[in-house]
C-alpha cells in the first residue's frame, strides 16, 4: 500500500427519520473521511482511482498541494464522506455538481461512484428519467458534431479498448445519453465527456450488474448538501459547474456566494436553530468549496431560562440575503441578527493514525 492512511471517524450516530428505501440505512451520509500520508510515487489521478474519487473532488480538497508530484510525506485529505442528496433515496441519484452517482439499490448502506460529466458547453441534462437498456460490449457512433470536431473518428466503434464507452453501458431515456464505463480513466472527476456519464472501468461494471431496465434515474445539481448528524448541522460545498475546470487546473476558483434556492434551503434545513448557524464557517466553507462536510450549527445541549443567560451568546450579522428568510421560516416580525454558537465550522473530533507496525497515535486534522 502506497503512504499511510489515517480514517477520521469525524461524525456521530445520526438521528434521522427512517427512509421508504432504506429500512436499515438510517444515516444521512455514506463513506468516511481518511488522512493520507503520501509516497514519493503518488499523484491524484491514481490516488483518485485507489480510493473510490475523482481528481477535481481531490484538488478542491488539497488546494495547495502539487497533483502530479505531492512528494513523500505530505498529509492530504482524502473526501471520502458524502452527505446524501437532496433527492428521493431509490434506485440512481446522480449529483452532477459534486460528480457522483449514488446507487440506492442495495438493502444496507447506498454505494457512491465518482463520474465524469460533461464539459462546458456539452452540459449533462438534469431531470428525472430512467434506464431503458443495458449493453454489455456498447457499439458507439460518433455524431456529425463529433466527427466534425475531430475528422479521425470512425463512423463506428465496436467493443474494444479504442472504444471511448468502455464494457457496458446502461442507456437512458433521454436520447443519446447513457452511464457508460471509459478508455479514458484519468477523466473521472472531471469536465471530460459530451454530456454522458462516465464512470471507472471497474464502477461501470459493479453497477451494471446490480441495476436492472426500468431502474429510475434523477440527475440532480446540488453544489451544497446539508444534514444533521446527532447535534450538528453539517455543509458540505462544493464546486459549482462554472467553477468546475478552475478547480481542477489550480485548486482554487472565482468566488462564487450562495443563490436564494441554496439560502432558502439552509434556512430550511436549520429549522428552529436557524438563530444557532455560525456564518462565518458558512461563509468559508461556501468561499472554499472543499467538497466535505464541515460544521456550521450545533443545537444546544442546555436550554437557556433567563434574558441574562441568552445575551451571553455572542451575536453576528446575519446576512442580508438571509433576513427575510429567516424571519419567513419563524413567523417573527423583527429581523434581529442572529446568535451563532462558538463552533470552527470544522470537524473537532479527533482521528487515529493507523501505520503498520507501530501504535496508534492520536491527529486532529480538522482543527486547521
Amino acid at each position: 500500500m502506497r503512504g499511510i492512511l489515517c480514517l477520521l471517524s469525524v461524525l456521530p450516530i445520526a438521528v434521522m427519520l427512517p427512509s421508504k428505501a432504506f429500512a436499515k440505512y438510517d444515516l444521512p451520509y455514506v463513506g468516511e473521511m481518511i488522512e493520507y500520508e503520501t509516497n514519493e510515487i503518488d499523484t491524484f489521478v491514481h490516488l483518485a482511482r485507489d480510493y473510490n474519487l475523482g481528481f477535481t473532488e481531490l484538488r478542491a480538497a488539497n488546494p495547495y498541494v502539487d497533483p502530479w508530484l505531492p512528494g513523500e510525506g505530505e498529509d492530504i485529505v482524502l473526501p471520502a464522506r458524502h452527505i446524501l442528496p437532496d433527492a428521493p433515496h431509490e434506485g440512481i441519484v446522480i449529483n452532477v455538481a459534486e460528480m457522483r452517482l449514488f446507487s440506492f439499490m442495495q438493502e444496507d448502506e447506498p454505494k457512491s461512484y465518482p463520474i465524469g460529466v460533461g464539459r462546458e458547453g456539452l452540459n449533462t441534462p438534469i431531470g428525472k428519467t430512467k434506464v431503458v437498456r443495458k449493453a454489455d460490449g456498447p457499439v458507439w457512433r460518433p455524431t456529425e458534431r463529433m466527427r466534425r470536431e475531430d475528422p479521425k473518428l470512425k463512423e463506428v466503434y465496436y467493443q474494444g479498448p479504442d472504444n471511448p464507452m468502455g464494457t457496458h453501458a446502461l442507456y437512458l431515456g433521454i436520447p443519446l445519453y447513457a452511464i457508460h464505463g471509459t478508455n479514458k480513466p484519468f477523466g473521472i472527476g472531471r469536465r471530460s465527456s459530451s454530456g454522458c456519464i462516465r464512470m471507472y472501468p471497474e464502477s461501470i461494471t459493479e453497477v451494471f450488474e446490480m441495476v436492472p431496465v426500468g431502474t429510475p434515474v434523477e440527475i440532480v445539481n446540488q453544489p451544497i448538501k446539508l444534514a444533521w448528524i446527532d447535534d450538528k448541522l453539517y455543509m458540505e460545498a462544493h464546486p459549482t459547474l462554472e467553477q468546475a475546470i478552475d478547480f481542477e487546473e489550480k485548486g482554487v476558483a472565482s468566488e462564487e456566494k450562495m443563490t436564494n434556492s441554496e439560502m432558502k434551503y439552509l434556512i430550511e434545513m436549520a429549522g428552529a436553530h436557524s438563530d444557532r448557524l455560525n456564518w462565518p464557517a458558512i461563509r468559508t466553507a461556501v468561499k472554499e468549496r472543499k467538497g466535505y462536510p464541515v460544521a456550521i450549527a450545533r443545537r444546544p445541549r442546555v436550554v437557556a431560562d433567563s434574558a441574562e443567560a441568552m445575551k451571553s451568546i455572542k451575536a453576528a450579522e446575519l446576512p442580508e440575503e438571509a433576513k427575510a428568510l429567516v424571519k419567513s421560516a419563524k413567523g417573527k416580525d423583527s429581523t434581529e441578527d442572529a446568535a451563532i454558537s462558538n463552533d470552527s465550522g470544522h470537524l473537532d473530533e479527533p482521528a487515529i493514525m493507523v501505520n503498520s507496525g507501530t501504535a496508534p497515535r492520536p491527529r486532529n486534522f480538522f482543527n486547521e
